[in-house]
């Protein structure tokens, strides 16, 4: 076992460069989890239903309570302000349920990066693997909810379109600082930290309500928020709200993504490769 381990570092070591065949090889083999029964697409799907339940119950139900929105000067139903929102957290949702309980599953218990690494993979090719399918799981989400808001006359087909780029940048973004934080959780009960956190976003990100509803301070502590931006791009360009404030917002969430794979890889290289 060691004389494999021993070959298998002298192979990373002699391909420093980032390998997109390994990095598929990371993403091949979750796909091959699918086929290990119908738990795993039970998860996968399940996770859909969230979103689209807060848009029915509150979006089109309580909606119909608040009535009309105007915002950025055009007027809209309470649902088509905060379909969009329901989205952006889709792609959250999505990205972070694979990077982070999935991720530090792998990572904590069943060691399952320890005999990838008995192979050429390199942390670094693990961590852009689980990124990818992290995102493909957060898009599946996202492109099944917006087919439900253009079914429901929540956006036009132009705005989905334009948006589905955006949720994908989101489950990049979130997917990378769940990666982050797989590798700093300490057990299972840091869990609570996270979803605690998450929920948090969810409720005061301008999802139910323009943050310009809150106090002036809040409404500064809700714009350093990444679901923030998340929800602010995807309601800009599904709306057609287009403005030089779309490009703020995806910067801040290609920085987020940058600086979270950044940190992942080198904690991940650490953990794995002491």
């Amino acid at each position: 076992m060691l004389t494999t381990l021993a070959a298998a570092r002298s192979m990373r070591a002699s391909r420093p460069g980032l390998s997109t065949t390994r990095v598929g090889a990371v993403i091949s083999r979750n796909v091959g989890a699918l086929r290990s029964g119908p738990a795993y697409w039970i998860v996968l799907v399940s996770g859909f239903f969230e979103p689209l339940l807060y848009l029915l119950s509150i979006g089109v139900g309580v909606g119909a309570l608040v009535g009309n929105l105007t915002v950025d000067g055009r007027t809209m139903s309470y649902a088509a302000f905060v379909a969009p929102a329901m989205l952006a957290v889709s792609a959250m949702t999505g990205a972070l349920a694979e990077t982070t309980f999935n991720v530090f599953f792998k990572l904590k218990y069943v060691k399952t990066y320890e005999a990838v690494l008995a192979t050429p993979v390199r942390p670094v090719e693990i961590a852009f693997g689980e990124l990818t399918w992290a995102t493909v799981r957060g898009s599946l989400y996202t492109a099944i909810f917006l087919g439900v808001m253009v079914a429901l006359g929540l956006a036009p087909v132009g705005g989905a379109l334009a948006a589905f780029p955006a949720t994908i940048l989101v489950s990049l973004a979130f997917g990378a600082v769940g990666l982050t934080i797989s590798t700093l959780m300490r057990g299972w009960q840091d869990f609570d930290l996270l979803t605690t956190g998450q929920f948090a976003m969810f409720l005061f990100s301008g999802t139910f309500s323009p943050v310009q509803d809150y106090p002036a301070w809040m409404e500064v502590l809700i714009q350093i928020t990444p679901l923030y931006h998340a929800v602010e791009l995807v309601r800009g360009l599904s709306l057609g709200l287009y403005g030089p404030g779309l490009l703020g917002h995806a910067a801040y969430l290609l920085i987020m993504l940058a600086a979270g794979l950044w940190f992942a890889a080198r904690r991940m290289e650490r953990l794995l490769c002491p």
